[in-house]
């Protein structure tokens, strides 16, 4: 059996090859990690807090048949930069307006999950002309109470302290109690993918910040001028999801005139994940118009 790798232990530049999946580029002199697979129009797909590109590990290759797919690390997370940073939505969406302008793509589709999703909607009234269709997968944004684990983990201290056990069992924990819902499917395999990243030394403390500054829920105005764009846009929930109940999907939804709304009766807080062919037909159909 290999030996437990600490969590928060490794270099950037030491582990990333082991785990070479993608591109790295400099954008404003920060590295950033993506993958990109596939012909065809542009999909750059926007991964949550606590996760990374393999986040869309069930849906990259559907899509690549279709689109040209871009998976991208947000800064702090998966194999791009861990400097410390003013993380939040602004950051996040002048990341990926950095990456379009490297990648020199006019315009592209947007797929975010939560903190992704966050940070799509912020893009978007920020560069609408940049924009051709978007999908709000279980996104943050509308103001809601923080789960109880949301607010011990912003304690000072403590969560350091948990995050550095040398142990699975929180990891596993948190995984199955807000992000997939069918436990079968959280395999060694899976865990590994999804929770690789945080054996990147700076992790814990960059995730810490991001909770911390307490901005996923801070995008009243943001949506609000999203409905007046008129982007064609749909947003996909699942129905057991404890992280951004389906009550704020619901609440999103009626904000955004013309907006459609897909609940996945299977799924927690990854529906993309939970149940990955309906997803991927609906996000396929979608975006083809």
């Amino acid at each position: 059996m290999a030996s437990f790798v600490p969590w928060d232990s490794r270099p950037l530049e030491d582990w990333a090859p082991v785990h070479p999946p993608g591109y790295m580029v400099k954008l404003g002199g920060r590295r950033t990690h993506f993958v990109r697979k596939g012909e065809g129009p542009a999909v750059l797909l926007i991964h949550g807090f606590n996760l990374d590109h393999n986040t869309w590990s069930a849906n990259i290759d559907v899509l690549a048949r279709y689109f040209t797919v871009y998976a991208v690390d947000l800064w702090g997370s998966g194999f791009s930069t861990r400097e410390p940073l003013d993380y939040g939505f602004p950051l996040f969406a002048e990341q990926i307006h950095q990456l379009m302008d490297h990648l020199k793509l006019a315009g592209a589709h947007l797929v975010g999950h939560s903190m992704g999703g966050g940070t799509a909607i912020a893009f978007s009234v920020a560069h609408p002309d940049r924009v051709d269709r978007l999908v709000l997968v279980d996104s943050v944004g509308v103001p809601r109470q923080p789960t109880l684990r949301e607010r011990v983990f912003q304690l000072p201290w403590l969560p350091e302290f948990l995050h550095s056990l040398p142990t699975d069992l929180i990891r596993r924990k948190n995984l199955l109690d807000f992000w997939i819902h069918d436990p079968e499917l959280l395999t060694d395999e899976v865990f590994t993918a999804l929770t690789g990243f945080q054996k990147i030394e700076g992790t814990t403390r960059a995730t810490l910040s991001m909770l911390r500054r307490d901005f996923f829920n801070t995008l009243d105005d943001e949506i609000d001028a999203l409905g007046e764009l008129g982007i064609p846009t749909t947003l996909m929930w699942g129905r057991h999801d404890r992280a951004v109940p389906i009550e704020a999907g619901w609440a999103m939804h009626g904000r955004l005139p013309g907006s459609r709304f897909e609940v996945f009766d299977r799924s927690s807080h990854l529906p993309n994940f939970d149940e990955p062919d309906r997803f991927n037909d609906l996000v396929v159909r979608f975006l083809q118009g």
